[in-house]
């Protein structure tokens, strides 16, 4: 492994993106982190994204072995989501120009969404060197949870998706449920599909020195009432991750209470269709809670730090989730997570130790499951103290070992019978 040379590719959003603003989510914190600590273990890796302004450069160097290299693919700003299949072409020539401009060589590929494994099935051909993809979402799943108002994803994109599970040598998912989507619903062989569970940053993601103080410290900081009940959303802010889930349930603890002592703080940044800045913040007034909720930009985890250890509960009312990452971080900060009983929720969260997962999301159900754990002080201490064990188990640079044996094994995989007749020859 020590001495291997990765390109990763994500195309779409850059690792070094605020999380939680526009596309930047849990996508961009796994690659940052995957590549990081794969960088410390020896490998050399370059993360290829699409550049979106000037400023960026086109090469940043982030740490020993790991850089970020900006591609030029149409215009900088302006260019939507859904319209970037049309620069798949300008990306993949702009890496192959800088590949050949600077005599690089890569001993693997690693894909991050659709788009990106599109690029590195090409670059796969080109280069002779094994595929690994991850998709991170699967546009068949995010189709079966669709939730109101979301548009579904398109038949090309799952006709991409298809593709890369029949042509990438390997495909990391983060859960047993994710292979089973893939199994299922892209009928893909489970015998080049590797489980490769994500991480947190325990070192980042404490509870502090002093549990107590460190809250009271970081409600200081942000301006929350010292001796309110908290709940904390963090994440982009579209109907798929459920932040109107969140207040739906607290205006029902509020018919149930009007006195109750509770304050909502939601971390994020609109995102997608379905949502505008001010979409949130109008659904709780239309909802009457609007002086109960304080909306906050997104922030990087050196200040996400606070608003996870401000929170009595942090909630994760998504409609699906591959594993979780917000759990992950909330808990091991001592936080006990109310989540939704969807995708790799279940592993992130233990139900009734570190938290408790709901089945649907209706607002009667979260509203239970809100108060449940807001009301009873010794079960959620309890939880909070359970909930930096558990999160200790996962960490980033076990993540990376894991992912370094996947890249291992790609690279001493049999080369396909054309690529073997042009090495010969």
């Amino acid at each position: 492994m020590w001495g291997m040379r990765v390109a990763m590719i994500s195309l779409h959003t850059s690792p070094l993106e605020q999380p939680g603003v526009g596309d930047a989510g849990g996508m961009n914190v796994y690659v940052l982190n995957m590549a990081r600590q794969l960088a410390r273990r020896g490998v050399t890796v370059d993360v290829f994204t699409r550049a979106t302004r000037p400023s960026q450069g086109e090469v940043v160097e982030v740490e020993q072995r790991l850089r970020v290299i900006n591609v030029v693919a149409g215009p900088y700003e302006g260019l939507a989501k859904e319209e970037l299949p049309t620069q798949l072409a300008a990306f993949a020539g702009g890496i192959l120009e800088y590949v050949r401009c600077h005599y690089l060589a890569y001993d693997a590929i690693h894909s991050h969404y659709w788009l990106s494994g599109q690029v590195g099935w090409l670059l796969r051909d080109l280069w002779e060197i094994p595929l690994v993809h991850t998709a991170h979402t699967l546009a068949a799943v995010k189709n079966a949870h669709l939730s109101a108002g979301d548009t579904p994803e398109s038949e090309a994109r799952r006709i991409c998706e298809q593709q890369l599970v029949d042509n990438a040598d390997l495909l990391v998912v983060n859960t047993e449920e994710e292979l089973a989507d893939m199994v299922r619903h892209y009928d893909a062989g489970s015998a080049k599909i590797r489980i490769v569970p994500p991480g947190a940053d325990t070192e980042l993601f404490t509870p502090g020195a002093e549990s107590e103080r460190s809250t009271e410290r970081s409600r200081r900081q942000l301006g929350i009432p010292l001796h309110s009940k908290v709940v904390a959303f963090v994440g982009r802010l579209q109907e798929f991750k459920g932040p109107q889930v969140l207040l739906r349930a607290v205006a029902e603890l509020f018919e149930r209470d009007p006195h109750r002592n509770l304050r909502v703080v939601i971390c994020g940044g609109a995102s997608g269709s379905s949502s505008a800045p001010d979409t949130y913040p109008e659904l709780a007034r239309e909802l009457g809670v609007q002086r109960r909720v304080r909306f906050l930009d997104p922030r990087p985890p050196e200040e996400l730090v606070a608003v996870y250890q401000a929170a009595d509960i942090v909630a994760v009312p998504s409609y699906n989730e591959s594993f979780g990452l917000v759990a992950m971080e909330a808990q091991a900060t001592g936080t006990p997570v109310v989540a939704a009983r969807v995708g790799g929720l279940p592993i992130a969260v233990e139900d009734g130790v570190t938290g408790l997962l709901v089945d649907g999301h209706g607002a009667t159900a979260w509203a239970d499951a809100l108060a449940t754990v807001l009301d009873d002080d010794p079960l959620r201490i309890e939880m909070g103290e359970r909930a930096v064990t558990h999160a200790a188990t996962f960490s980033w640079a076990a993540s990376a070992g894991r992912l370094a044996e996947v890249f291992d094994e790609a690279v001493a995989l049999d080369l396909p019978d054309c690529h073997q007749r042009r090495a010969e020859g």
